[in-house]
């Protein structure tokens, strides 16, 4: 899937979320999130129906 420039900010934004709740915790390892983080997008935004 090709993201567009808003989709790869939506993907940077979860990153950096979720390396500072890492280094806030004092626990954790960051590759997981820099991993996930296209596919956690691309769930959230193109295959869930959800309405907060």
């Amino acid at each position: 899937m090709k993201f567009d420039n808003i989709d790869q900010l939506g993907v940077n934004a979860i990153r950096t979320l979720s390396l500072d709740m890492i280094q806030k915790a004092n626990s954790g390892h960051p590759g997981l999130p820099m991993g996930a983080a296209p596919m956690a997008y691309t769930l959230w935004t193109k295959h869930l129906k959800v309405n907060p």
